[in-house]
């Protein structure tokens, strides 16, 4: 995990690279890339940029009011697993841009990470629930906690932002919370993952009994909860 976590990081800081450069051409060419690249609703032509418009901003308060939380909740979303966080980068990118061009009225250009934001924010509340991960869990109720704020921006009223974009965005995170969790084995009653035996029985070699499973060199855990937090813990080097 903790390697996983570097990679996260480059990715993450490969992408504000990515975003400020864009900006900076933008700035210079008088914010031209927004009008031609964002995302214009109901034109069929204009559907492509639906990619697009994440990488764009109307202005730099614009950019940097979205780069905090964009490093943040991208890392979260992507530190247990780089491969899996293209996945959603990609879903919540699609729901977010479809819900401006499919729902939004009138003559407008949308453009912003902010729908990719809450995509990533409603991802990493509910992944730890989806996957039962005890530190996911955590950590998905202290960011949503921290940024439960961001949810008065996800309804209509707020003058010169896309809530659609918003919540678009937020219900494809919901959604690859979902469609992106761990799938566990099925285990019988009683078993291991693996068939071992938790308790009663004869012992034999190899045998653990009393409801323990070997977890490393001279350690035993319980299993079933236990042991599932146990392992969190020694992913982050705290065992």
């Amino acid at each position: 995990m903790l390697a996983e976590a570097r990679k996260a990081f480059f990715v993450m800081f490969g992408v504000m690279v990515a975003i400020w450069a864009v900006q900076i051409v933008n700035w210079m060419d008088h914010q031209q890339l927004s009008v031609e690249y964002g995302v214009v609703p109901h034109d069929v032509g204009r559907l492509p940029e639906i990619f697009t418009a994440p990488f764009l901003h109307f202005s730099w308060a614009h950019i940097e009011s979205n780069s905090g939380p964009l490093f943040v909740f991208g890392f979260l979303a992507a530190y247990r697993g780089v491969a899996r966080f293209l996945w959603l980068t990609l879903l919540v990118t699609v729901t977010s841009g479809l819900a401006v061009w499919i729902f939004q009225s009138g003559d407008t250009v949308g453009a912003g990470a902010s729908g990719v934001i809450f995509g990533y924010f409603g991802y990493v509340v509910l992944r730890g629930i989806f996957d039962r991960h005890l530190i996911d869990t955590l950590v998905g109720l202290v960011m949503g906690a921290s940024f439960a704020y961001m949810l008065t921006v996800a309804v209509p009223g707020t003058p010169g932002i896309s809530w659609l974009a918003h919540l678009g965005g937020l219900v494809g995170g919901v959604v690859g919370a979902w469609l992106l969790r761990d799938r566990r084995p099925a285990t019988a009653s009683g078993t291991t993952p693996s068939g071992t035996p938790t308790g009663g029985g004869s012992r034999g070699a190899g045998s653990t009994g009393g409801g323990s499973i070997p977890s490393g060199p001279g350690k035993d855990v319980a299993a079933g909860p236990r042991s599932d937090l146990h392992k969190e813990l020694g992913d982050l080097g705290l065992l």
